[in-house]
């Protein structure tokens, strides 16, 4: 078991996977505002080079768009599931997550961008997925290996459902390393992320959950080890701006 599987968002009855789900489907309502003011927008950068990294992988050598399957795991809200539809123009991507809350106001954006036949929402749980193996071209995920009751399990569950030669490609929040981001992040996540994210969510748990999980997750080479055990090929990692996050990438 990893550290940050034994951290649960309310001290109260239920198991991580529960309580995660109740956070998110409390926290919903703020969720977007509250990831773009934390990370004063630079989230979307960091998912954007998650997307950048497969856009090879999706194009012919003709150009012509409109390739493969792409399943989301931790979709959320579905912000990476429309940004992977609008760059890598694949047949179809899924957005699968446990919180009914986080997928219908993604299920909205959906619809108020015309996307409901290229983009679907399904209730899963990433440690016992119901799609057939070999299904996906492209498994994604944003900042949700903390979340995972079962880190080992969810990431071979990743690689079932990925087609042979297919990608892996996951941005998660990390600690910064190097000075001084290593200080001023202290700093920001032990003073600023909780009340922030108590006054727009209502919710201290929550904000308060992110920061120690994000100091407990395995990250870098470690990751990138944990990656490979579950049996993904050409493991790599990548930190990106200002150290705050990285992108992991894999093969099968």
């Amino acid at each position: 078991m990893y550290k940050q599987e034994e951290i649960k968002p309310y001290d109260s009855e239920g198991s991580k996977r529960e309580q995660v789900e109740k956070m998110f489907d409390n926290i919903a309502h703020s969720y977007d505002l509250l990831n773009h003011s934390l990370s004063f927008g630079i989230d979307q950068i960091w998912r954007k080079k998650a997307i950048n990294y497969l856009k090879p992988f999706f194009t012919s050598k003709h150009g012509e768009p409109g390739k493969g399957e792409v399943l989301d795991i931790a979709t959320g809200t579905g912000d990476f599931a429309i940004l992977a539809q609008q760059k890598l123009n694949p047949l179809h991507i899924v957005g699968c997550d446990i919180s009914e809350g986080m997928m219908q106001i993604g299920r909205e954006k959906i619809t108020r961008l015309g996307l409901l036949d290229k983009i679907e929402f399904r209730n899963e749980d990433c440690a016992n997925m119901s799609f057939k193996s070999d299904t996906f071209d492209a498994v994604i995920s944003a900042f949700a290996l903390r979340n995972f009751q079962n880190l080992d399990q969810c990431l071979k569950e990743m690689h079932r459902v990925l087609a042979p030669n297919g990608h892996l490609s996951v941005v998660d929040l990390c600690t910064p390393v190097s000075f001084p981001m290593k200080q001023l992040f202290w700093i920001y996540k032990k003073a600023v992320m909780p009340l922030l994210g108590k006054q727009l969510s209502k919710d201290a748990s929550a904000y308060s959950y992110l920061p120690e999980t994000m100091d407990a997750v395995p990250q870098a080479e470690r990751m990138q080890a944990i990656i490979t055990q579950a049996g993904f090929h050409n493991a790599a990692y990548k930190r990106l701006i200002f150290g705050m996050c990285i992108l992991y990438t894999a093969e099968k």
